[in-house]
């Protein structure tokens, strides 16, 4: 994006965005929740929920008497925001100290997904997504559960990342100080599943096997 709007160039750190669609794309399909920032009744609301990407788009979804989605359906601007923390980073001085981050924030408005067809096709990317290799695994869903389920989509037109990496940046006084600094890496990954009573006698399918 050679020119951003004005509200999608960050006021500190600008230096830090990033507006490649490979890169928003990247964090997006890491990250499995977003939060859904909009205003409705003169109150504002952020919601985090579950969304997966596909495409120029990504999509959320809710139970039809949902209070998020009856109002996102209506086309109402919102903020969709994404972050993933990697490290802490440890500086000489606490104000230095910071955080290693990939971030995405899109502004846009939903299309409400309407066929029964295409709201499956969501389910089925959103559910591969969250757990892979089990769509076809679990018993098949019915047009009675999609019915009562909202689908909407977001198109990432208007979308920047912004990122942080490196070691800290301590003061040039501080440099020669006999205090530690670097990084504390962080990481999100899957354990062992921990089955419930009515699966304890069940082997545990290879996709959700731990490697």
């Amino acid at each position: 994006m050679a020119n951003p709007p004005t509200h999608l160039i960050p006021s500190r750190a600008a230096k830090r965005a990033n507006y490649e669609p490979e890169t928003i794309n990247s964090i997006l399909d890491e990250a499995l929740y977003c939060t859904i920032s909009y205003s409705a009744d003169n109150k504002p609301y952020a919601i985090p929920t579950a969304f997966v990407r596909y495409g120029s788009r990504i999509y959320v979804h809710g139970s039809v008497g949902s209070h998020l989605m009856r109002e996102l359906e209506k086309g109402i601007p919102v903020c969709i925001t994404v972050a993933l923390m990697d490290e802490l980073v440890v500086a000489k001085s606490a104000f230095h100290h910071s955080v290693n981050y990939r971030s995405v924030v899109i502004f846009a408005q939903a299309e409400k997904i309407e066929s029964v067809a295409d709201k499956t096709e969501a389910f089925k990317w959103l559910t591969e997504k969250i757990v892979p290799g089990s769509w076809d695994y679990l018993r098949p869903i019915t047009d009675r559960e999609v019915l009562k389920t909202t689908a909407l989509a977001f198109k990432i037109d208007e979308a920047s990342a912004k990122l942080r990496t490196g070691m800290p940046v301590d003061d040039d006084d501080d440099l020669e100080l006999p205090i530690w600094s670097g990084l504390i890496p962080l990481q999100t990954k899957r354990l062992t599943p921990i089955p419930d009573k009515l699966s304890e006698g069940l082997p545990v399918p290879p996709h959700l096997a731990v490697i």
